[in-house]
């Protein structure tokens, strides 16, 4: 591919991303400009205005502080020019919160198989991530197998073998209500023996109570870690964008019943609260993977913090 053509891609790429958080981003910019207008220097209206349209994007207390401080740090004595010198000012104090957290995914050849495992609540989007990241992964030629571990919906077992049938990746599954972590242990040896090189397995995301859930989600990563030490060598949280602040509370439980290593944060294109990425960036730490902006295969894409920045907070 010539240089062009990739820049022309690169900007196709974040056209679709602009796109895709309009919804947050409208709630963040539209109207700034007028704000902005006039002013010398940072004012405590224009203060108060950006303060309360980042918490209304859920942003969170805590990355609202961080932005605003260097926003401070960066006009608080020197004149604006114009307003366009505050947007890019507040991009790049949103993509300083969020660069520590942007790590992508490695796949360490070395372990076969490399084992994804993903957690997360129903309707976060878990299984739907799991099949458009096995497709970008046999896109960048490498062999996946899926496991069907979500026994506890019928649901959620017939849509990965739908999955798997679409992107012709095999699938490991089981009766409704058979042991999730059975499942998982039949898939890691058919993975082993087939010389397969990734497994994701997917799991519940509702029992009967929470306590249930966690329990679940520790038993199979003992069984795994009895085939394998280092395995699951990924543990993927996915989020949904749309839940704001539930989801940091989402991620601070699963947090400390598994040991999460990154999220992967869905349908921000339906939200106006995409703004809870810099929230999860400030307050846990946690490696954001991919971020989910549509219904593609395509529209899970490896979460660069200051392409997300310049999409979220432009004029």
């Amino acid at each position: 591919m010539s240089d062009e053509q990739s820049t022309g891609q690169r900007r196709g790429l974040m056209g679709r991303l602009r796109n895709s958080l309009k919804r947050t981003r409208s709630g963040l910019t539209d109207g700034l400009a007028g704000v902005f207008s006039g002013r010398r220097r940072l004012d405590d209206e224009m203060l108060e205005e950006l303060e309360a349209r980042l918490l209304s994007a859920d942003v969170g207390i805590e990355a609202t502080e961080t932005v605003l401080n260097g926003l401070l740090e960066r006009f608080g004595r020197a004149e604006i020019k114009d307003g366009s010198s505050v947007f890019e000012g507040l991009q790049e104090e949103i993509a300083k919160v969020l660069e520590p957290v942007a790590q992508p995914l490695r796949i360490d050849a070395a372990k076969r198989p490399f084992v994804i495992l993903t957690v997360g609540v129903n309707g976060a989007g878990k299984t739907t991530t799991i099949g458009k990241l096995a497709s970008r992964l046999q896109q960048e030629g490498r062999s996946v197998m899926l496991a069907a571990g979500d026994t506890f919906r019928a649901a959620a077992v017939e849509q990965l073998k739908q999955w798997g049938e679409q992107i012709d990746c095999p699938v490991i599954a089981q009766s409704t209500g058979a042991d999730s972590a059975s499942v998982v242990y039949d898939a890691y040896e058919a993975a082993r023996a087939r010389g397969v090189d990734v497994l994701i397995a997917d799991t519940a995301g509702r029992l009967h109570t929470q306590a249930n859930l966690m329990e679940e989600l520790r038993k199979i990563r003992r069984v795994l870690a009895r085939q394998d030490t280092a395995s699951p060598h990924e543990t993927l949280l996915v989020l949904d964008g749309g839940n704001g602040q539930n989801a940091l509370a989402q991620a601070e439980k699963f947090g400390e019943a598994v040991q999460v290593s990154g999220l992967v944060v869905t349908k921000l294109d339906g939200t106006a609260r995409g703004g809870v990425l810099l929230a999860l960036a400030q307050r846990l730490r946690v490696p954001v993977r991919y971020i989910g902006v549509g219904e593609g295969v395509e529209d899970l894409r490896p979460f660069d913090a200051k392409e997300f920045a310049a999409a979220l907070a432009t004029e």
